[in-house]
């Protein structure tokens, strides 16, 4: 992974030192986070949030408040991770723990990461295909060329392509904030969606999963702890703490907004779909639908939105990708090649005739299914005092941490007890 550039680094050590205290000083800190967040609000959020919206309303948007929550504190921990310890997680898993466990890792992570991009890439294609009218396949090669080309940008150190993904996060956020603005929003319904939990059905419980899978993502934990693994020389436990609060502060800040995003998502879909198209569950079928409904800006802002996500996060997922390989196996692949290898399964799924939005959902509830594992080798790790020392966990950070894990997982096996038809109590 690329570093920044000398000037930043010195930037951020003259603010860690005291001798900067300028508002923009701050600025140098912030990047990290709002790389990551970016998985936060890819493609696979769209089809899950849209089917949450249109198929239940305002009832799901408690669990986009939960996963938003869980992903903070992970997020924060994965940050904190690489800030003490100078090393992303997966080569802390690769030092501390056994050669049969690391392979199983990586290769539960790599799984993750192809559907990770699977979701991203279609999206992304998708999007184009819609606004421009193009086959998808066309739309799907001009994803690659131009993820490819931002891509090339990475050479130039860290800090470009951290402001070439705020200016996307920037766009996807202005056009969410455009459409609620058109949106007609119940906001009675939205704030009992957000303060009560309720899981009507077996199908909801599956959006469920994949809204988790959707917003908590695995590749996204493992990169976050590798971009503040060197982002900052720091001599002391002062620095690392100082350190520690500008990251957190990022941390809140920018997964707020991605949490935002989402719940716009689930909203303008609740709006504009659930009475009268609640059957509403594809992406091209949303665009289509909402310019009668809402007219053709709310459509176009929507297409923007997804395309830019689809890049971003494409982008995104390509070098969580390259991190996890380094990490596990201190091997690294041309980026060209890793590129290559995650669009594949993308343009077999075209090519197969498959629905590209239930690949989307489908690719979801995969990564949710995946996640545990660097959500349980992360709260591991930073609960360890050989590793973290001054810095581990506390014991009330690590209880939120179990809970969150635990709501994972116990999402996860009652999706699988539904699937293998064993009745679970509390679903109608």
């Amino acid at each position: 992974m690329s570093t920044l550039t000398d000037r930043t680094q010195a930037g951020i050590s003259a603010v860690l030192r005291g001798d900067l205290h300028s508002w923009r000083s701050r600025l140098l800190f912030a990047g990290p986070a709002i790389v990551a967040s970016v998985a936060y609000i890819d493609p696979g959020n769209y089809a899950t949030n849209i089917q949450a919206g249109a198929g239940y309303g305002y009832r799901l948007l408690w669990i986009v408040l939960l996963a938003n929550l869980i992903a903070m504190l992970f997020q924060g921990l994965s940050a904190r991770l690489g800030i003490v310890t100078g090393k992303n997680l997966a080569e802390i898993s690769r030092d501390n723990l056994p050669r049969p466990l690391v392979w199983i890792m990586w290769i539960i992570s790599e799984v993750a990461v192809m559907a990770t991009d699977l979701a991203e890439f279609l999206g992304g294609a998708i999007g184009l295909a819609l606004l421009f009218n193009l086959p998808l396949i066309v739309g799907m090669a001009i994803t690659a060329v131009v993820t490819y080309g931002i891509l090339m940008f990475e050479s130039r150190g860290f800090r470009p392509m951290e402001m070439i993904i705020g200016a996307l996060v920037g766009v996807i956020g202005l056009c969410y904030l455009a459409e609620v603005l058109i949106a007609p929003i119940d906001w009675a319904a939205t704030g009992i969606g957000l303060m009560t939990p309720s899981l009507p059905d077996s199908q909801a419980l599956t959006i469920a999963v994949g809204i988790i899978g959707a917003t908590v993502m695995p590749h996204a934990i493992y990169l976050h702890s590798g971009l503040t693994q060197s982002r900052a020389l720091v001599s002391s436990d002062q620095d690392r703490r100082r350190l520690l609060r500008y990251s957190n502060i990022e941390v809140v800040l920018a997964l707020a907004v991605a949490g935002m995003v989402n719940m716009a998502m689930v909203m303008m879909a609740a709006s504009a779909f659930h009475q009268g198209h609640a059957d509403v569950a594809e992406i091209e079928t949303a665009y289509h639908t909402l310019t009668p409904l809402l007219g053709a800006a709310a459509a176009v802002f929507f297409l923007i939105s997804l395309i830019a996500s689809g890049v971003s996060s494409s982008v995104v997922g390509t070098m969580a990708g390259q991190m996890v390989m380094q990490g596990f196996l201190h091997f690294r692949i041309p980026i060209w090649l890793r590129r290559l290898i995650t669009m594949i399964p993308a343009f077999a799924v075209v090519a197969a005739g498959v629905n590209a939005t239930q690949a989307l959902v489908i690719s979801q509830v995969i990564l949710s299914i995946s996640l545990p594992v660097p959500m349980l080798a992360l709260l591991y790790f930073s609960s360890r005092r050989d590793i973290m020392g001054a810095f581990r966990i506390n014991p009330i950070l690590r209880f939120l941490a179990v809970i969150g894990a635990c709501t994972v997982l116990g999402l996860n096996f009652v999706l699988l007890a539904e699937t293998f038809g064993v009745q679970v109590p509390f679903l109608a």
